[in-house]
């Protein structure tokens, strides 16, 4: 049943959702998820083969959104510096002045973040989970909303580098991006090929102050005592002796399970988290945490079948 306090809230998020349909065809699943970052401070992952719109979903979204967005295309020869900043000498002055870098906005969008280097990627560890970065020997605060949303092509693809655990365990959700539908693709094909520039007519619907009232909403949704035991018994399953999983998800997939299906519940204008919201959001959160083994890369095993046993063996509160 829906929750009267989130009337005008279902009204904001179904205009943004029709804002971002001008552009976006066939992605609800995964703009829907998306919202779920943004409503939860959490950061997103999005995978797929070239050419399925990743980066034009994130900048869509960071248009109607209405805040400050950079794009940040990573590459072999990225550094660090030209993402957070770095300190430059002026040889008129005799002395250093900070450059700041592009992470300094509101969304960031990633762009082919495996195309880059370990100690490159690295370089968003410490905005992504202290909001924050440091440049020479100062700290400077990262303006909120803070979200990044970075794009990935399939380690199978050509000049790609494995995302490194730790910087993959910052990612609240990984989102696999599939092929539209046929009649999906013909929408698509009408649309970008009939003249029209649909992406520069968005406009903003939400504002921060917007953001900052839903996440409070968000945070005060109730998570029952069953709920929140069956996360963590699904959590602790992934950590059990298996041949095919040789590092369980950390306590930080139970914060985000947990986070996430209450993201989810407001989209669905409850107050109340389900066991479907966590049904919804348990492959997204895990699928990028769970680390498995040789056995399971040799048998290709799947890491989305592991959390389907999973779920199975797990009783429903």
């Amino acid at each position: 049943m829906e929750s009267v306090s989130f009337i005008e809230e279902k009204k904001l998020i179904d205009a943004l959702k029709a804002e971002i349909g001008k552009v976006i065809i066939g992605q609800d699943y995964i703009v829907d998820r998306i919202l779920v970052g943004i409503l939860t401070g959490g950061h997103i992952l999005l995978e797929g083969v070239p050419g399925l719109a990743k980066s034009l979903i994130a900048s869509t979204i960071a248009k109607a959104v209405g805040v400050d967005y950079r794009r940040i295309q990573f590459t072999p020869d990225l550094l660090p510096a030209d993402i957070v900043g770095t300190e430059i000498y002026k040889q008129n002055t005799g002395e250093f002045v900070i450059k700041k870098g592009p992470i300094f906005a509101n969304l960031i969008l990633a762009d082919e973040i495996n195309r880059a280097p370990a100690k490159v990627q690295s370089a968003l560890l410490e905005a992504m989970q202290e909001g924050q970065v440091t440049i020479g020997e100062e700290t400077y605060e990262l303006e909120k909303p803070f979200i990044v949303i970075a794009t990935q092509n399939p380690l199978e693809q050509q000049g790609t580098y494995p995302l490194p655990e730790a910087q993959q365990d910052r990612f609240m959700l990984k989102l696999k991006v599939g092929y539209p539908m046929p009649e999906e693709e013909k929408k698509i094909i009408k649309r970008f090929t009939g003249g029209v520039k649909e992406e520069s007519e968005i406009k903003p619907v939400l504002s921060r102050d917007d953001i900052f009232e839903m996440r409070k909403k968000v945070d005060c949704i109730y998570v029952d005592d069953s709920i929140e035991n069956y996360v963590l018994n699904i959590v602790f399953k992934t950590r059990s002796k298996s041949q095919y999983i040789s590092c369980g998800a950390s306590p930080r997939a139970s914060i985000s399970l947990i986070k996430a299906a209450k993201g989810m519940a407001f989209l669905n204008g409850r107050n109340f988290v389900t066991p479907d919201d966590i049904k919804s959001m348990v492959f997204h959160v895990l699928r990028h945490r769970i680390i498995m083994s040789y056995e399971a890369e040799a048998e290709d095993i799947m890491v989305e079948r592991l959390i389907s046993e999973i779920m199975e063996q797990v009783n429903l509160p």
